[in-house]
């Protein structure tokens, strides 16, 4: 079993990288499909979602997709605070556009509840979210989720974008906090 030790907990892999390329390959291609003629402006989640975004656009093929970034913050160590902090919004026209909100994990739903109030502010004529990890077990809002990457159970991870105090997010696979 491959573990790492990321400050002061240990870790065990728990989703290969393989596994999480095969299954952001098939959400492209459902993209791909879903979205073709709709110029979408993808909105990418950050800290966590960079990893996701960039192997997500490689291989997105619908013409004049875009991409913009958004920076939010709701966790301290391992645990949600429940409050989203908006720290870097974007400056894009979204009236009348396919929005696709890129998210890295949704668990509780609190802070894709906040970025949709957001950006449906924009006037966009169609806002999607796709996300590279859920955890239904945690899911505390009625969030609706047009793109799962692959469901996980409610543990705490990182890896692959997902962080411990700012920490593994370039690890290319996720991994569980042992206890």
């Amino acid at each position: 079993m491959k573990t790492v030790k990321i400050l002061d907990r240990e870790f065990k892999v728990s989703i290969p990288a393989e596994k999480i390329d095969n299954a952001i390959a098939e959400m492209a291609e459902k993209m791909n499909k879903d979205l073709a003629g709709k110029n979408p402006m993808f909105i990418c989640i950050l800290n966590g979602s960079f990893m996701f975004a960039s192997d997500l656009m490689k291989l997105i093929t619908v013409e004049n997709a875009e991409i913009t970034f958004m920076r939010l913050a709701s966790y301290e160590g391992m645990g949600t605070t429940g409050k989203v902090k908006k720290l870097m919004g974007f400056t894009e026209d979204l009236k009348d556009r396919t929005v696709v909100i890129l998210e890295d994990i949704i668990d509780t739903g609190i802070t894709m509840e906040n970025t949709l109030a957001q950006i449906e502010e924009y006037k966009a004529k169609e806002i999607l979210v796709a996300t590279m990890l859920f955890k239904p077990d945690a899911l505390k809002r009625d969030v609706k989720i047009d793109y799962v990457g692959i469901d996980i159970p409610n543990d705490f991870i990182v890896g692959r974008g997902l962080d411990y105090d700012g920490v593994g997010r370039n690890l290319p696979d996720v991994y569980t906090v042992m206890d």
